[in-house]
């Protein structure tokens, strides 16, 4: 867990966010699929934002309460300062999600790009579980992760890639009949630098 803390303390903590290959100005697949499958007063957890601008956009929406769930502290700090009288609103989580342990449910698991970073399939287990814990009966998993044709590795780390029906197939090995998959997307995300990286969201419930 601490080469991992390491690893993205030093990546949050030396690179500008607008230079990060994966800043969206404005995250709106995400936005989009969480305003569909939540409603104000939803708790909500952006898994992994890291220094996402999703919060700010679940915010100005009316959405929420926000929790934002990132293992670096370089992170957190960042989007509190960008945030900031605003940051009061927010509940700030630093944890490792293989590791973490939930005290409350949420009515939506968002993760944009964790997932694809467990290349150990004892980490996915530990993250299926931690998800899985987190959501109340009912409620909604967003998993976005390279798709099968993104790239193989990123931050100078392998990914595991994914198509919307491996990743239901292998959430449903990991716990099985807990979920069900409702929705699936692709998507074209270009990189700061002018690079298009292919995406996919796969949207499940968690069965009540």
């Amino acid at each position: 867990m601490e080469d991992r803390k390491e690893h993205w303390n030093g990546v949050f903590g030396t690179r500008a966010e607008t230079g990060l290959s994966w800043f969206e100005a404005e995250p709106a697949l995400s936005l989009d699929l969480i305003a569909a499958h939540a409603a104000p007063g939803d708790p909500v957890l952006d898994a992994g934002g890291g220094t996402s601008r999703l919060v700010d956009a679940l915010l100005d929406r009316g959405l929420g309460p926000v929790s934002v769930l990132d293992i670096s502290a370089a992170a957190l700090a960042a989007g509190r300062a960008r945030l900031g009288p605003r940051a009061g609103r927010v509940r700030w989580i630093e944890a490792d999600l293989t590791r973490w342990q939930p005290d409350a449910r949420f009515a939506v698991w968002h993760d944009r790009a964790v997932f694809h970073f467990l290349t150990d399939p004892a980490d996915r287990a530990a993250y299926v579980g931690a998800m899985d814990a987190a959501l109340r009966p009912g409620g909604t998993a967003i998993l976005m992760t390279f798709a099968e044709d993104g790239p193989e590795t990123c931050s100078g780390l392998p990914v595991a890639r994914w198509s919307s029906d491996a990743l239901a197939a292998e959430i449903e090995r990991l716990a099985p009949g807990r979920f069900r998959r409702i929705d699936s997307r692709r998507h074209l995300h270009v990189t700061p630098a002018g690079r298009s990286q292919s995406f996919q969201a796969t949207v499940l419930r968690k069965v009540a």
